[in-house]
C-alpha cells in the first residue's frame, strides 16, 4: 500500500478557507479543517502553529492575491491619472463584492484587522507602493505636481479609506455610494493635478 500524499500548506488553505465561509470565522475550528480534508488536526498544527495563524493565512493568500490582480494596473504605461482612477477603482469593488458576495471570507479580513495587525500593515505597504508607482509615473510625465510624491500615495490611501476599509462596509450599500468616491476622486485629481 502507497503512503498518502504529504499535506501541503495550499491545500490546508484552501480548505481553511472554505471552512470559513461555511461556518464564519468565530466558529470555524482547525477541527472543521482537518475533517475536511480527512486528516487529524494535528496535521494542520504541524504547519500552522494556532487557529489565529490559520486564520491569518488565509488573508493574507487573498490579499496577496488582489494585490497581484491590482498591480498590471499600476505597471502599466498610460495617463496616470487614467490609471490611478482605474486602480482605486478596481480595489473598491472588489472589497464591496467581497462583502456582499462573500460575507463570511470578508468578516474574517475584518478579524484579521483586529487581531494581526502585520498581516495588513504589509498589505496596505504593497498597495500603497503601486499608488506611488503610477504618482512617479505621473509626476515624470508632467501630469501630476512634484510634492505629491512627498506621502502621497499614503494620503491617498487615507482619502479613500472609507470605500475600501471593512469597517465601513455598512456604508457600501448607500446607493450614492458611487457618486461620494467621485466627488473624492474629483478632489483628489485636483490636488495632484499639475498647473
Amino acid at each position: 500500500m502507497m503512503a498518502a500524499e504529504p499535506l501541503t500548506r495550499e491545500q490546508i488553505l484552501s480548505a481553511a478557507e472554505e471552512a470559513l465561509r461555511r461556518y464564519g470565522p468565530a466558529k470555524t475550528t482547525v477541527v472543521d479543517v482537518a475533517q475536511s480534508l480527512g486528516v487529524s488536526h494535528g496535521s494542520v498544527y504541524r504547519h500552522f502553529p494556532t487557529k489565529a495563524a490559520l486564520r491569518a493565512a488565509v488573508v493574507q493568500q487573498g490579499l496577496e492575491k488582489k494585490a497581484g490582480q491590482l498591480r498590471p494596473i499600476a505597471d502599466e504605461s498610460g495617463p496616470a491619472a487614467d490609471r490611478l482612477h482605474r486602480w482605486l477603482l478596481a480595489l473598491v469593488e472588489y472589497k464591496h463584492g467581497l462583502a456582499r458576495l462573500d460575507p463570511e471570507l470578508f468578516g474574517t479580513y475584518a478579524m484579521i484587522e483586529k487581531d494581526d495587525s502585520e498581516v495588513i500593515r504589509e498589505h496596505v505597504s504593497v498597495l500603497t507602493s503601486q499608488i506611488a508607482r503610477i504618482l512617479r509615473d505621473g509626476v515624470e510625465s508632467g501630469e501630476f505636481r512634484a510634492p505629491v510624491l512627498d506621502g502621497g500615495a499614503m494620503a491617498i490611501w487615507d482619502a479613500t479609506t472609507r470605500f475600501h476599509h471593512p469597517a465601513h462596509r455598512h456604508e457600501w450599500t448607500d446607493p450614492k455610494i458611487g457618486e461620494q468616491f467621485e466627488r473624492v476622486w474629483r478632489l483628489l485629481l485636483d490636488g495632484l493635478a499639475k498647473g
